[in-house]
């Protein structure tokens, strides 16, 4: 009988986004601009290696108040700080690298650091969805201590770049 069918549910729980969700979004996301305009001022200043510590610290900073409960305002707040910052810590990396390898290791150079950021764009939505089901300190760990790693290996970087041109091979 039609009464005993039963209706088959999705079980990712997907929920639909209100007005807020969306307004939220768009922040976060417009938030690239003004990390792309503080990496453009800094990367000069500060010089490249510094400037990608700072960017990956600043982004870790702002993770470690999600552990607490924080409100949606402050939330989004801290995300937009961190999203802008790891956008400037990744083109601040993109310019490093052409200025450390010379011509002939520039394309291999450039297409490493590229396919690792495929990489990274593969298993984000993992942690970030799947890793975050389970646990949200979990993912949240994985992205704080990626970026302390990060900023630790922008700082150990052994040339700093600023000031130098692009180095031509015969």
């Amino acid at each position: 009988s039609k009464g005993d069918k039963k209706e088959l549910r999705c079980s990712l729980e997907c929920k639909y986004l209100n007005s807020d969700d969306y307004k939220d979004l768009l922040w976060t996301t417009l938030s690239e601009f003004p990390g792309l305009l503080v990496t453009l001022w800094a990367i000069d200043r500060l010089g490249r290696r510094k400037t990608m510590a700072l960017c990956f610290l600043i982004f870790s900073l702002c993770i470690i108040p999600l552990y607490g409960c924080v409100g949606r305002a402050s939330m989004t707040v801290l995300i937009f700080i961190a999203r802008a910052f790891i956008a400037g810590g990744f083109q601040a990396a993109y310019v490093y690298t052409p200025e450390v390898y010379p011509t002939a290791t520039r394309a291999l150079g450039l297409g490493t650091s590229s396919g690792m950021a495929r990489v990274g764009a593969l298993i984000t939505p993992f942690v970030a969805q799947v890793m975050l089901e389970s646990s949200v300190y979990l993912a949240l760990s994985v992205y704080c201590c990626c970026c302390l790693f990060a900023a630790v290996a922008s700082c150990a970087l052994p040339i700093e770049t600023t000031g130098r041109g692009l180095q031509e091979s015969n």
